[in-house]
């Protein structure tokens, strides 16, 4: 079925204002009522997983945020396509998030396999790897599901540990993500392959989702997550210079690929146990190591060793130490890919039994701008439109979208709602009669409406 898609870009939704709360409490995304859903491998109709999206309750102390969240996202999820046969499920996770975060000065903290942060929709961030790594012994791989032992066992330090997301690429869903004994999580950038610049998995055309938000150029990206140091986690793109000036840019990773054909030593020069030459199987990002750290003090949009950087930001304008997710110049994802391979500030496990503090409950704002379609720009290609279409909003929304399909007397033919946390809605229209319509976008009082044309060829 031949794709149409409408693109909404909204700019207004990042920009607001929540007096003096910090943004640790108020990004996060609220839901108690939307449920969400997940493709079976084979069936490329949504299925209802019954189990609520996003965050459900947020509250605070003087020190810390509080997040109940289940780890399912508003955007569908699966299938995965390497085998793996578990599903998103209820994490019915708490997590305590410190309000006032420390620069790390004592030993680097390294990032450990599993959460290392958590995005605004509840939803968990692994690290670069997956379980897997080198055994130096039997020359094979060890760790993860169906391979032998590493030395040492589960979460032994290894000489060579594998990359997840060249690696596991196939296993990804539409929106850069798969489950771990039914946690879902991303390692990378949340925003589906598809709009991605170029385009390295097909999982979009048969299961197709959308992501926690899309890449815009010409804005600075949403604030998306926080580190378990506390520190706020952005999107792809953000203020060139660190004081806010020179414009919006692709902020850069500091990590390059190393020029090397044989693995005996790191980066550092340290020697260690050999891995595999870089070949066909192996090759040369397949692991971690491969990478090396590149100073780029006179650029100010290169990221430092824990891809983070001290700047200002829309939510933070005194200015604050943030990460950012990174992609390359084709959008796709660029080691090492969030937070890592060691903390910036002090981190530690955030998922807590209970809350053993006064704390206040924070509820969301719903009046985050007067009008957020006085900067939209409404782009509809191709127009006429023949079997479907897509309505899209750049950024990350905070709130739901309704949206209509109306004839030209003002009658409802469908309906749908984009739900916060997604960026992605579709009108199926196979069925609907050629002729003029009306696309109705709606928030609260606020509507934007555009003509479009349904024809058959």
């Amino acid at each position: 079925m031949r794709k149409i898609f409408i693109f909404l870009t909204i700019t207004a939704l990042g920009s607001m204002s929540y007096g003096q709360l910090s943004p640790a409490i108020t990004s996060w995304l609220q839901n108690t009522t939307e449920t969400g859903s997940y493709y079976m491998a084979g069936n490329s109709s949504l299925i209802p997983n019954n189990i609520l999206v996003n965050c459900q309750k947020v509250e605070y102390s003087a020190d810390y945020v509080y997040v109940n969240a289940t780890g399912v996202p508003a955007y569908p999820t699966g299938p995965f396509q390497d085998g793996n046969p578990s599903q998103a499920q209820d994490q019915a996770g708490l997590y305590r998030i410190p309000l006032n975060p420390q620069e790390n000065t004592g030993a680097l903290i390294e990032t450990n396999p599993g959460k290392i942060g958590l995005f605004i929709n509840g939803v968990a961030l692994y690290d670069y790897r997956d379980g897997v790594a080198w055994n130096p012994t039997s020359n094979n791989i060890c760790g993860g599901p169906g391979n032998p032992m590493c030395p040492g066992g589960p979460g032994a330090s290894q000489a060579w540990n594998r990359d997840a997301i060249p690696a596991e690429r196939a296993g990804f869903d539409c929106s850069k993500g798969h489950p771990a004994m039914g946690d879902y999580h991303h390692h990378q950038n949340p925003s589906a392959f598809k709009l991605d610049l170029n385009v390295i998995s097909t999982v979009c055309n048969l299961y197709d989702a959308d992501g926690l938000y899309t890449l815009d150029s010409a804005t600075h990206s949403p604030l998306i997550g926080f580190a378990y140091d506390g520190f706020p986690i952005y999107g792809a793109y953000g203020y060139k210079n660190s004081d806010g000036s020179g414009g919006i840019t692709r902020i850069k990773s500091g990590y390059q690929l190393r020029n090397i054909t044989s693995r005996t030593t790191w980066a550092d020069g340290t020697d260690v146990d050999d891995g595999p030459d870089v070949d066909a199987t192996y090759f040369l990002g397949y692991f971690r190591e491969d990478y090396e750290f590149i100073s780029n003090p006179a650029e100010e949009d290169y990221l430092d060793e824990h891809n983070g950087r001290f700047c200002v930001t829309p939510e933070y304008p005194n200015g604050t130490y943030a990460y950012f997710a990174t992609v390359d110049e084709n959008w796709n994802s660029a080691y090492p890919y969030v937070v890592g391979p060691t903390f910036y500030g002090v981190a530690e496990n955030r998922s807590v039994a209970s809350i053993t503090e006064t704390t206040t409950v924070y509820t969301s704002s719903t009046n985050v701008v007067e009008n957020i379609f006085d900067e939209l720009n409404l782009n509809i290609f191709p127009n006429p439109s023949s079997d479907l279409i897509a309505i899209q909003v750049d950024g990350l929304l905070h709130e739901n979208l309704e949206i209509e399909l109306l004839d030209m007397t003002g009658k409802k033919i469908k309906y749908t709602t984009m739900r916060e946390g997604s960026t992605i809605s579709y009108f199926d229209v196979q069925t609907v009669y050629e002729g003029t319509y009306l696309l109705s976008v709606r928030k609260g009082k606020d509507v934007y409406t555009q003509k479009i044309l349904i024809k058959r060829n």
